[in-house]
């Protein structure tokens, strides 16, 4: 760590590694999945965690879809194809990074720490593909696959199972609120940040004058269908008529 420009929580790594499941025998790959660029000692791609996102990305993919395939052997691919989508969306990831306390240990320069880094979705997002890349690496694709399922797959299937499949959240809440005789929502981009290639998105769920939820996504079709879900879930606890909603 570079003096005065990095920090990191205290836990000791041992604790973190006992939550994911996995003994690093190259403990070096979980210290680089868990440093931020904003970390970095030096200006390298090898000194952060971007390749391993890159990496882990690809091999996340390869694992939930191997699992939806032997879990619903009578899915479409299509089905299959939108609940892959919902699993490894960035909502999902961070939920899960965020069980495992995977912020308490990143490693994030100072701007990133006086922002809340360790809180923000995107990057747990990226922190937990990097990981299961580290694990990849240092253990083998059983490895990874393990600790896919424990840390994601498991949750998500026992949570929210019977919605996989139908990932379109934007034409679920549109359904809800015809139903109920109300005008559509309104999407809004509230705010952008990054850099172009990679890009978040901060997205406003608008029902009359009121905003129902705000989601954010690495595009704003993401970012759209998290904060619709998010929406259609208040809506359904609050059972309230679309009239009182609406604030007019």
């Amino acid at each position: 760590m570079h003096p005065g420009r990095a920090t990191s929580a205290a836990r000791p790594r041992e604790e973190l590694e006992l939550r994911l499941g996995h003994r690093f025998r190259e403990p070096a790959w979980l210290e680089r999945a868990l440093t931020h660029r904003s970390a970095a000692a030096v200006d390298s791609a090898e000194a952060h965690n971007e390749r391993l996102e890159f990496l882990g990305d690809a091999v996340l993919g390869l694992l939930v879809t191997e699992s939806l395939l032997e879990t619903f052997p009578e899915w479409s691919e299509g089905k299959l194809s939108k609940s892959r989508a919902q699993l490894v969306s960035a909502p999902a990831l961070a939920a899960a990074a965020a069980r495992l306390a995977i912020g308490d240990h990143l490693r994030l320069g100072a701007g990133e720490e006086k922002t809340g880094g360790r809180e923000k979705q995107g990057l747990l997002a990226d922190a937990y593909e990097a990981v299961v890349a580290a694990i990849y690496v240092d253990g083998g694709f059983e490895a990874a696959s393990r600790f896919v399922r424990s840390t994601l797959l498991e949750t998500a299937l026992r949570e929210s199972g019977a919605t996989l499949g139908h990932s379109d959240h934007k034409s679920a809440l549109q359904e809800w609120l015809q139903g109920l005789g109300a005008a559509p929502a309104v999407y809004r981009v509230a705010r952008e940040t990054g850099p172009d290639h990679r890009k978040v998105f901060f997205v406003e769920v608008i029902f009359g004058k009121r905003v129902l939820a705000s989601a954010e996504g690495r595009t704003k079709k993401e970012a759209e269908q998290a904060a619709a879900r998010l929406a259609l879930e208040t809506l359904r606890r609050e059972g309230g008529s679309a009239g009182d909603n609406q604030e007019e």
